[in-house]
């Protein structure tokens, strides 16, 4: 073999670029937001608002204000002390540019200004500013009003100067920007539902602070909405549990803090009645979905207290195992907040607070307060712990159930469910199982299906709605057990996403009440049992036929909806034909069935979403809960958008 020779000299400086101040971040933006998607749009919001949030922790600041105009420009002015002004000795320019064109420049360094911060420490100011086509600074201090402007990434082009006066009384700071639609190529359009569930999840985690959303745009959602909570997060707990029959009146709160780490603990929890846990940990006004080393501290804190209280009023025998933190969640809500001045994240998506030292402040500050809260309340505590027994005996009792479900090979074997009329490609990528209301239904579509990857799944009328039901119930149910065998991927937290054998799960239901109703309770189900077949976008609604328009035996038009029904009829003007409305599937032949509903070409399918954990588990919730009266007002408030409703 010939030798190959490296020639070392076409590597040399001129191939190390070196990026300018906040030229790297417009050039790798993923590193410092993300991502330049939609979320990474309304990151730049938070980056700002974080930074007032930051000065109202410091206690200086008590109101924020947001707003966004018809040019999608947002502005958020604070009252607090207002940003420094003079020249920064180290940068020789003011020290409001320097905030705002230098990274890594900020108050949240060295632990000076600011004990705990959220954001990026610093960064987040520079680079929104860096992202932005254009942004505005007002500084309002000492009766003076000072003003800056960048340009084009983070140019200059205003430099900080005195424009005005304003009374001695006023003060704060005031930032416009308008994100850069050469970075955001997707667009630059706020989505008012984002923003106003963050401004108010904000205003729980800040108790006292009060919030003011602008959303001047003209449409359904223009005005102004002003959180403000004194209770804070127990307000949360409370909001979250609205749609549910709590099991006791108190909702238990705690605070404290560490002085040797300067960790700042909040926790807020109630019981209902129903068997679903809704828990949420927050580090520094942050959601970190993955939990961490403060929700793990409030989990172990909570079931050993528990377990121990169970034990002294003889509920647990001494030969008797304690409780698991899972016959410990059932109908639990709770709020972790913790407040850390170097947070350290891990994961990919650095949703999950790694510092161990966390933990520790957890376990004292919420088991002292558990421990005498338990002492005092012991009608509370009595609840609490029998809840826990109950659970225990349904988990054990679960535990056989779980095995009748569980499959014993990928493709087949005893427990494969019979109903199941399988495709005969293996690739899962390219598979689809439709679960279809009905065996007359079932039929059609599985004479109309393309067998080669396409599967067909009867039900048999209605499901059992999981959000009443116990899980050794859920897992006797025979419907919910053939779902389980079919999908192949096992269930709950055992999920091996590898292992399921349709990358298309299609709900195909009538598009009548009953219809409606079936697929809400498949959703509840998959959200509760699958949710990362729903995160990972292989879910799916199938959208069939209501009107069929026909003149003897051709078949004209189909239409989906009422809207589709009556321009058909425009369309067709004054000649003669027949409409069938379709009340069920059943009504469709199998070649109607495939052109309509199962032919890729042709078909339309709605994939289900999650955009939001927890504003989904409320919904669900409420959806299929106990309490009735949440639900009525949901329906009514929402009635408009029921034929373009998305779960």
């Amino acid at each position: 073999m010939a030798e190959t020779k490296i020639n070392h000299d076409n590597y040399t400086s001129e191939d190390i670029q070196v990026l300018e101040g906040l030229e790297a971040v417009r050039k790798r933006p993923g590193m410092y937001i993300g991502t330049t998607s939609e979320a990474g749009l309304h990151h730049l919001v938070w980056e700002i608002v974080d930074n007032s949030v930051d000065e109202a922790l410091a206690g200086y600041a008590t109101h924020i204000e947001i707003t966004v105009d018809e040019n999608d420009v947002v502005s958020v002015k604070d009252d607090g002390r207002g940003m420094p002004i003079e020249k920064h000795k180290k940068t020789g320019i003011s020290t409001v540019e320097t905030i705002f064109t230098v990274l890594h420049a900020g108050g949240k360094f060295g632990g000076g200004a600011y004990k705990v911060a959220g954001g990026l420490h610093g960064v987040g100011a520079s680079v929104v500013n860096a992202l932005s086509k254009w942004l505005e600074v007002k500084v309002y201090r000492d009766g003076k009003i000072y003003f800056a402007r960048f340009k084009d990434g983070g140019q200059v082009e205003q430099h900080l100067k005195e424009i005005g006066t304003c009374d001695l009384s006023e003060r704060g700071s005031l930032v416009s920007f308008k994100a850069d639609d050469l970075i955001f190529k997707e667009g630059t359009v706020y989505k008012y539902k984002t923003l106003f569930d963050r401004i108010r999840q904000m205003a729980f985690l800040n108790k006292g602070i009060r919030f003011t959303f602008n959303w001047l745009k003209e449409d359904e959602h223009k005005g102004t909405t002003t959180f403000c909570y004194e209770g804070g997060i127990k307000e949360y707990v409370s909001f979250l549990d609205e749609t549910e029959r709590p099991a006791f009146e108190d909702i238990l709160y705690c605070d404290g803090s560490d002085n040797s780490t300067n960790i700042a603990v909040e926790i807020a929890l109630q019981y209902n009645t129903s068997y679903t846990e809704k828990v949420y940990s927050f580090c520094n006004n942050i959601f970190t979905p993955e939990g961490g080393m403060h929700l793990d501290g409030f989990r172990n804190t909570l079931r050993r207290i528990v377990s121990q209280y169970a034990k002294n009023i003889k509920v647990i025998k001494p030969e008797e195992p304690e409780f698991s933190y899972d016959d410990i969640k059932e109908g639990l809500t709770a709020i972790v907040s913790v407040k850390h001045p170097d947070p350290q994240y891990e994961g990919q998506t650095k949703g999950k607070l790694g510092n161990s030292e966390v933990k520790t402040v957890v376990n004292s500050v919420f088991g002292d307060y558990l421990k005498r809260y338990f002492l005092e309340n012991p009608d509370v505590a009595k609840i609490i712990v029998d809840n826990a027994k109950n659970a225990q005996e349904a988990r054990l009792a679960a535990q056989k159930a779980r095995e009748s479900v569980r499959r014993k090979d990928d493709f087949g074997g005893s427990n494969f469910p019979t109903k199941l009329k399988d495709c005969a490609s293996r690739d899962a990528s390219i598979c689809e199982i439709y679960i279809v209301e009905g065996n007359s239904a079932g039929g059609s579509a599985e004479d109309g299906r393309d067998s080669n990857f396409q599967a067909v799944l009867p039900l048999r009328g209605k499901i059992l709605n999981v959000e009443k039901a116990r899980i050794h119930k859920i897992f006797d149910n025979a419907e919910i057990k053939m779902m389980i065998q079919a999908f192949g991927c096992g269930f709950g937290d055992e999920i091996d996403i590898e292992k399921l054998r349709y990358h298309k799960i299609v709900i195909m239901t009538d598009a009548d009440v009953d219809g409606q109703h079936i697929s809400t309770l498949m959703l509840t189900f998959l959200y509760r049992f699958f949710k990362p077949l729903i995160e990972e976008g292989y879910v799916y609604l199938a959208m069939p036929p209501l009107y069929k328009l026909y003149k003897g035996q051709k078949t004209l038009r189909y239409c989906y909806t009422d809207e589709e029904l009556e321009l058909a009829k425009r369309d067709f003007g004054d000649e003669k034909y027949d409409i069938q409305r379709y009340k069920g599937l059943g009504e469709m032949d199998a070649d109607q069935l495939w052109e309509t509903t199962l032919d890729p070409e042709r078909r339309t399918l709605k994939r289900v979403t999650i955009e939001d954990a927890i504003d989904a588990d409320s919904v669900f919730s409420m959806l299929m809960g106990d309490e009735v009266e949440p639900r009525k007002n949901f329906i009514i408030e929402n009635a408009h958008f029921a034929k373009n409703l998305d779960i």
